[in-house]
């Protein structure tokens, strides 16, 4: 789950990690008040979206007058916005941090991420901040520096100082690093967080850091135990159809094919893809209802499935946790409420799988039953194409 950037900010806060003043606008009334309470040379207004690239897309700009926040504001406010990063989908702006200017001396980049190779919590870290982090991480990677954490001492008093070298700070700025790099893990601990991200962390005029954009991703496996930050999730930054799957506990992901895929666990669900391409086919999602499917989410991910332009479902369980019998009669009670009529293929393995069979056999649907999973795929693929 992703924040946005005054949220992030909010949780920076909390942590005693220093940020620009802001004021969070979602009206353009709003505006004036914002701009009485930041008292600057000038203001930046920044687009609120899930995306990083906003500076080069015009999602943030910097304004000198009242006049100016205004035009910008009422240009963005309301809108959308197309990044690099969005994959051609335009983001709805339902919102605007206005924040004060700094006197920057040096943009500097710092994240903590979860290392899957390492298996450790691991600071990424460069002197060369900033808007083309990309072009740096591709052109120049000898001036990015990884620093794992071991979990069973935390942030070590030599890593901050190798980070502090690294990035050519000295004096204040040098004790602040430390410190940034113990609240940074804290946080990340404390709040379930798989990746934090200042780009850029600034040095000011005056030798004192300060997160100029902040990124927060949270692990949504671990949502149950963070309330607080699940009522600041934003559904409208999100694929509808993949904000609904979360509210039911599918893991959707939609895809361009059109043949339409409900799997019972990940694996089985990335095997069954791959056999629709090997027939020939494309798959329209990635669609996992989990080991304790349900006849209501199995009624749910059809529902999910058929809000794309499909061609044919395949079904494909394996009953182990939950009987074949009891999937069949989901798969019966969803076909019923939705009024399928496009071709259902099923393939069932598992317990009671033959009086699974049997129940989708005996229900009068127009249901194709398979034999084994390449036979399915090879199905689902034919009448598709029919």
């Amino acid at each position: 789950m992703n924040l946005h950037e005054y949220q992030s900010k909010a949780l920076f806060s909390e942590y005693g990690i220093g940020v620009p003043k802001g004021y969070l606008i979602t009206a353009l009334s709003e505006l004036d008040g914002a701009l009485d309470v930041i008292k600057s040379n000038g203001w930046v207004v920044k687009a609120q979206v899930h995306t990083g690239a906003r500076g080069k897309a015009g999602g943030v700009k910097l304004v000198k007058t009242p006049q100016e926040a205004h035009q910008v504001a009422s240009e963005l406010l309301g809108g959308s916005l197309v990044t690099i990063q969005t994959a051609g989908k335009a983001l709805p702006i339902n919102s605007l941090l206005i924040e004060e200017t700094l006197a920057i001396e040096e943009e500097l980049y710092l994240s903590l991420l979860v290392d899957r190779v390492t298996c450790t919590h691991t600071f990424v870290i460069s002197s060369a901040g900033g808007m083309d982090i990309e072009a740096v991480a591709e052109e120049t990677p000898e001036k990015i520096l990884s620093i794992p954490i071991d979990p069973t001492v935390g942030v070590m008093p030599y890593q901050c100082r190798e980070v502090g070298f690294a990035l050519g700070l000295k004096g204040e700025a040098f004790k602040q690093i430390g410190v940034l790099m113990k609240q940074f893990y804290q946080l990340v601990l404390d709040k379930d967080i798989s990746q934090l991200e200042i780009n850029p962390l600034i040095r000011t005029a005056d030798n004192q850091l300060i997160a100029l954009d902040a990124k927060v991703n949270i692990d949504s496996n671990a949502l149950y135990r963070q309330p607080a930050l699940v009522k600041m999730r934003d559904y409208s930054q999100e694929d509808r159809r993949e904000a609904k799957a979360s509210q039911h506990d599918l893991n959707y992901i939609a895809l361009e094919g059109d043949i339409g895929c409900m799997v019972n666990g990940a694996g089985l669900a990335m095997a069954t893809m791959d056999l629709i391409k090997l027939n020939g086919g494309e798959p329209a999602n990635f669609l996992d209802v989990g080991g304790g499917a349900t006849p209501e989410r199995v009624s749910e991910a059809f529902k999910l499935i058929l809000s794309s332009n499909v061609k044919s479902i395949l079904v494909n369980i394996f009953g182990g946790i939950v009987r074949c019998d009891l999937i069949a009669e989901g798969i019966i009670q969803a076909v019923k409420e939705v009024g399928l009529t496009i071709p259902v293929v099923v393939r069932l393995e598992g317990t009671n799988v033959e009086l699974g069979r049997e129940k989708l056999a005996q229900s009068g649907l127009s249901i194709i039953s398979a034999d084994g999973l390449a036979d399915a795929a090879a199905k689902a693929v034919e009448v598709a194409g029919k």
